[in-house]
């Protein structure tokens, strides 16, 4: 059977822990709670999408490590289809993550991952997927190996971070930050961003805004705008917009209405807060259906 959505990028073996304020120099805290859990965009989005009703896989790299034996099984746990995984020499990508209390802010200590390798069942994944959606390491892996796949496959691109050598004309759809929208195009409306998006040749963008919601604009189509979802309780942001992407695709796949999938994500999003780790709050789709008052569960 084949998955609505492959997630190409980076997977990551995250300690978090919540304290009252960031340390100082040579100061020593006492933590609040302390938690281990998978992290990386691509693989939390696949994470989100699997919790929200959606068949996915996750294709990437990790070490011949303690931690990469870790983010395989969590993956396999939470019913992400994980066998385009591929071990390689060297350290798994980690990350130490500290989380202010009084600020609901976070420091996040990285050591990368690298650019994933696909291995038979990778490209096998790929190949028979209706979306692949990558992160900043994603693309990467993805344009070495772009003649290897189908012309019609669907790209799905988080571009939160900054990608070397990206060129958005193609994609299928398109998820930056305003601010990186802004780095890119200037100082501009969220409306005229979204338009020097489609122009340069995306079919579908959607801008994320932190507690000021997102918007999104189909190409011909109109501008959609869905406020932060509010009244929700927040314990960390980490990870919240990995969900949103993870979110955004499983409602792109049932062919939802772009407006009423911004909704959605943005719900998604907001409830993963209530976590400390990135991936323990996320909502099941019924959840989210019952929260929205919406008809979505029979999608």
């Amino acid at each position: 059977m084949r998955d609505a959505v492959v997630f190409l990028g980076v997977a990551t073996h995250d300690t978090i822990v919540l304290v009252d304020h960031y340390p100082g120099p040579d100061e020593r805290v006492v933590v609040q709670a302390l938690e281990t859990a998978g992290g990386g965009p691509a693989a939390t989005a696949a994470v989100a999408c699997v919790r929200l009703g959606v068949r996915a896989s996750f294709v990437g790299s990790v070490g011949a490590d303690a931690e990469g034996a870790r983010i395989i099984a969590d993956l396999t746990a939470e019913g992400v289809d994980a066998q385009g995984v591929s071990t390689v020499e060297g350290r798994s990508g980690a990350s130490v993550v500290i989380v202010d209390a009084a600020r609901a802010t976070r420091a996040i200590c990285n050591r990368p991952a690298g650019v994933p390798q696909l291995n038979d069942a990778a490209l096998r994944l790929l190949t028979r997927a209706d979306w692949v959606h990558v992160d900043q390491l994603g693309w990467q892996a993805l344009t070495a190996h772009r003649d290897e796949l189908p012309a019609t496959l669907r790209v799905s691109v988080d571009a939160g971070n900054p990608i070397p050598g990206f060129a958005a004309s193609g994609v299928a759809l398109y998820v930056p930050t305003i601010a990186a929208l802004r780095a890119g195009y200037g100082d501009r409306s969220p409306e005229d961003l979204l338009h020097a998006a489609i122009d340069d040749g995306v079919h579908t963008v959607v801008a994320t805004d932190g507690s000021r919601g997102s918007w999104g604009l189909e190409r011909g189509g109109e501008i959609a705008y869905a406020p932060a979802a509010s009244g929700l309780p927040i314990r960390s942001t980490l990870g919240a917009g990995d969900v949103f992407h993870g979110a955004l695709l499983s409602q792109v796949v049932r062919g939802v209405p772009l407006a009423d999938a911004l909704v959605y994500a943005n719900h998604v999003a907001a409830a993963s807060c209530g976590a400390l780790d990135g991936r323990s709050g996320i909502p099941t789709h019924a959840e989210v259906a019952a929260a929205l008052g919406s008809p979505q569960e029979d999608r």
